[in-house]
């Protein structure tokens, strides 16, 4: 029997983290088992068993994939050559976070917030939640550093304070979105930049 390529495992293993979302999105994060994500795939069990051993795997890779995805935004905007104000930057955020929303998989700002409020029943989520967004922070906390450095930020801030207050921003912003549903990115970021003039 030929072995698997890399490739073509690693769009088996995307496949079955498409279709967690959908059904997360769908159905909402404690409702959904193992099972409906097996049917959702159209694979058999064994075989998503072979790349995922549980929900919380899927969930975890669910969010490794939103989050990691604005972690790496922050972190190129934190190396940029260019100056890049706060603003700016959660701007982009932002803006990446709707086009999440708009996903044809579904909206993953749903799956983040469940998995906000599943985080504080279930360790296993804490654990993953809170490791993503520590990530964020870190990254919110570097565009600080660099947007110091530039001349953006006062020289008597503390980037790591200006990070936790930055990360407060988002999921404020998806709350709005889903809770309110007039809030944009550009109304949100001329909010902010009101508030910081």
């Amino acid at each position: 029997m030929p072995k698997i390529t890399a490739e073509r495992r690693a769009a088996r293993r995307d496949h079955i983290v498409a279709a967690g979302w959908r059904c997360v999105a769908r159905e909402g994060f404690h409702k959904t088992t193992m099972a409906d994500v097996i049917n959702e795939a159209g694979m058999s069990a064994g075989a998503v068993y072979g790349y995922f051993r549980s929900k919380n795997e899927i969930i975890k890779a669910i969010s490794g994939l939103a989050i990691g995805q604005v972690a790496d935004l922050l972190q190129d905007m934190g190396s940029a050559t260019q100056p890049v104000s706060l603003a700016d930057a959660l701007q982009t955020v932002l803006t990446h976070i709707a086009t999440m929303a708009d996903h044809e998989d579904g909206d993953l700002t749903r799956v983040g917030v469940q998995a906000w409020a599943e985080s504080l029943r279930d360790p296993d989520i804490h654990a993953i939640v809170s490791e993503r967004m520590g990530q964020l922070r870190a990254g919110f906390e570097v565009v600080a550093r660099h947007a110091q450095k530039d001349g953006l930020l006062s020289s008597d801030a503390d980037p790591a304070e200006v990070a936790q207050v930055m990360l407060g921003l988002v999921p404020g912003f998806a709350l709005q979105r889903l809770l309110l549903g007039d809030v944009t990115p550009q109304s949100y970021v001329a909010g902010f930049r009101a508030l910081t003039a």
